[in-house]
């Protein structure tokens, strides 16, 4: 079996330890990324009580004690490259650098700013992360006054970051979102994946997952919004397969060896499906799991379209 190098295992534990101050110092929310995000480990979402606005920030993690070896008054020197620098400073979301020090087993972070950012004498680009702004508690004020925006930016950001997900379904991929909700708890915590339908029987694959938090809301209600450039519909499969084992399970008697139905499956179907947006499976009366399919619609499509004449100057004429 192959060994996981200690280069890796460090830059795991960085993240691991950025999450864990994230969510227990801050009680914000964590979303670590694909590696195809080229240049940010994370995100981070803002949470203040049960007031979730989609303000984020992106974390460029880096672990291990190379990354203290040039100190500086008030902290330490760290060094991107240019491809780096022009990938932060146009990102949709403002980004911050997080050193995590193995030794100490503390983050020091800064955030990617014009102010904040300084060419060397050689002419590359140096950025100072001070000793003092430790990720905890006390780094809540900037990183919440970074990710803030009034609604129209923010809709723009969300519209920006999901682009590669429009692209997906433009380019005919089917995209599936899966999310839980514990039925008895009012916290409004759970989890929610988007994935890959490769329409070979197996179960999605997965691009990225995060918590969620949304209060006390019907999910059912709420992730749909969260997708506004999509319809978002059950998986048919799915909820083919789950619902045909309900409809046995409540409508089957058995009578000296014969199966006998109490109605039609069609006419049971008909009933559930009148609910919209439903559970397809519930685990022990206390989690409902869903499964939903996106499809783009006329925001998503003129959003591409927009978009990459904002980026390009060249309209697309087809999608």
């Amino acid at each position: 079996m192959p060994k996981q190098k200690p280069s890796a295992k460090v830059a795991s534990r960085g993240v691991t330890r950025t999450k864990l101050y994230v969510e227990e110092e801050l009680d914000w929310l964590f979303r670590e990324q694909p590696t195809e995000d080229y240049g940010i480990d994370a995100q981070v979402e803002v949470v203040d009580g049960e007031d979730v606005r989609g303000r984020l920030l992106a974390l460029q993690i880096k672990s291990g004690k190379s990354w203290f070896d040039e100190p500086t008054t008030g902290g330490w020197w760290f060094r991107p490259d240019d491809d780096h620098v022009q990938y932060w400073t146009r990102h949709s979301l403002p980004v911050a650098v997080v050193l995590y020090n193995s030794e100490t087993k503390l983050c020091h972070w800064q955030l990617v700013t014009d102010a904040t950012l300084a060419r060397s004498k050689t002419g590359g680009w140096k950025l100072l992360v001070p000793s003092n702004q430790v990720l905890n508690a006390d780094a809540a004020n900037a990183w919440r006054e970074a990710a803030e925006g009034n609604p129209y930016e923010l809709r723009l950001r969300d519209l920006r970051l999901a682009r590669p997900w429009m692209e997906m379904l433009a380019e005919g991929k089917r995209l599936l979102v899966d999310f839980e909700e514990w039925i008895n708890k009012s916290s409004g915590r759970g989890s929610i994946s988007i994935g890959i339908d490769n329409e070979d029987g197996g179960d999605p694959q997965e691009l990225v997952s995060w918590h969620l938090f949304v209060g006390p809301t019907n999910y059912a209600e709420v992730v749909p919004k969260m997708f506004a450039w999509a319809d978002a519909d059950v998986h048919e499969e799915t909820y083919d397969d789950a619902e045909h084992d309900m409809y046995e399970a409540e409508c089957s008697i058995w009578d000296e060896g014969d199966q006998f139905f109490t109605q039609s499956f069609d006419d049971w179907r008909r009933v559930h499906s009148a609910r919209g947006i439903r559970p397809y499976e519930n685990a022990a009366g206390e989690v409902d799991y869903y499964r939903l399919e996106l499809t783009l619609n006329e925001l998503g499509r003129a959003f591409l379209i927009v978009d990459e004449f904002a980026s390009t100057g060249l309209r697309q004429l087809t999608l």
